[in-house]
């Protein structure tokens, strides 16, 4: 039975490869005579030989032809014209004020930032000079270097230990005031800051000067004097301090001249004793 098998399975394929040699024959017939035995010719070439030959190339009368536009240069080149038609106009205006270079506002003393004044000197509790400024600090009453307080019918020295407290406090530091930008001979009451540091509000919290009335400081003022803060607070204590030297002797006198007359002669002076 297996050789019967075997017959009938080859007989299956040749009758296969038949059929199939059959219906390329009739593509060939029916096309352009250039598809099956083509390709069947390249199959059959060897690898090294060119095949450009046998493949079929296209037909370059079949190409669609292509044509370029003609451009005519009177109709794209602007008109010529003379100078007698053209006619300036002016241009438009802005869209808005902010493409205009506007001047910049002169600014009024309420708006300046304030004037730099370094090493400022305090000649009172309050007031400061430096840079040819003479400023007292606005919203406090100026203690002065020569104002005395009592404490338990005792005087004591307020105005220059506020001064004294005032200058510990500045340091030699760079004040920024309201002031105009050039300075004169004449005081100006102008708020002062150092860095974020109101120097009024300082002035006044820590007792060494006075609110003003109506200013800005006088709550800060009412609770100075209730704490007995600086110039409002008790006589400072010097017993701890070492006495005053007493005075030192005064020095002789040198004589108006270094000869001196004895017995109707001139003579050299005795030089004075060195003083202790």
């Amino acid at each position: 039975m297996r050789p019967l098998h075997a017959g009938v399975a080859v007989l299956a394929i040749v009758t296969m490869g038949a059929l199939v040699v059959a219906g390329g024959r009739a593509v060939q017939r029916g096309g352009d005579g250039s598809s099956v035995d083509q390709l069947q010719a390249i199959a059959e070439q060897p690898i090294d030989a060119p095949t450009t030959s046998a493949i079929p190339q296209p037909d370059k009368a079949t190409k669609p032809e292509q044509h370029s536009r003609t451009i005519d240069p009177e109709a794209v080149a602007p008109p010529p014209l003379q100078s007698e038609e053209l006619e300036r106009i002016d241009p438009r205006p802005p869209l808005s004020k902010l493409a205009l270079a506007m001047p910049p506002k002169p600014k009024m003393p309420n708006d300046w930032d304030g004037t730099k004044l370094f090493n400022p000197v305090a000649s009172a509790a309050g007031l400061i000079e430096a840079k040819g400024y003479s400023v007292a600090i606005s919203g406090v009453d100026i203690v002065r270097q020569d104002e005395t307080c009592s404490d338990n019918d005792k005087s004591w020295a307020c105005g220059v230990r506020a001064r004294t407290a005032f200058r510990a406090f500045l340091r030699g530091r760079t004040v920024i005031c309201k002031v105009p930008s050039e300075g004169g001979r004449d005081l100006i009451a102008a708020e002062c800051r150092i860095g974020k540091q109101d120097v009024g509000q300082w002035l006044v919290e820590n007792g060494w000067s006075r609110a003003a009335r109506g200013g800005p400081y006088e709550d800060a003022g009412e609770k100075a004097r209730t704490a007995r803060k600086g110039i409002f607070g008790p006589a400072p204590d010097l017993s701890g301090l070492p006495p005053v030297p007493a005075a030192p002797n005064p020095a002789p006198q040198a004589s108006s001249s270094i000869l001196e007359e004895v017995g109707g002669e001139l003579r050299p002076a005795d030089p004075p004793a060195p003083a202790e």
